[in-house]
């Protein structure tokens, strides 16, 4: 597995952990939150890469976009109350 990989899932679970804490009620919106935020943290990371940002790297990790991404689709995925 490369370590991108394997950063972008421990970074979208993290970010979806936290958001749940704050606004998750039920297991289903765990779930989804995690769902959400892995896949928005995969898509800022390929934007990053596309676009060619480097804000803040760490390898070819993009921290910065992913976590952008993260937070756009977790809060997208509270406003369809999945």
């Amino acid at each position: 597995m490369p370590p991108e990989l394997l950063l972008i899932v421990l970074f979208g679970v993290s970010y979806g952990a936290l958001f749940h804490l704050y606004c998750g009620r039920k297991l289903r919106q765990l779930l989804a939150f995690l769902l959400a935020s892995i896949v928005g943290f995969a898509f800022g990371q390929l934007i990053g890469e596309l676009a060619g940002l480097a804000v803040f790297t760490m390898g070819r990790l993009h921290p910065v976009e992913g976590s952008l991404g993260s937070g756009i689709f977790l809060f997208i995925a509270r406003w369809l109350k999945l």
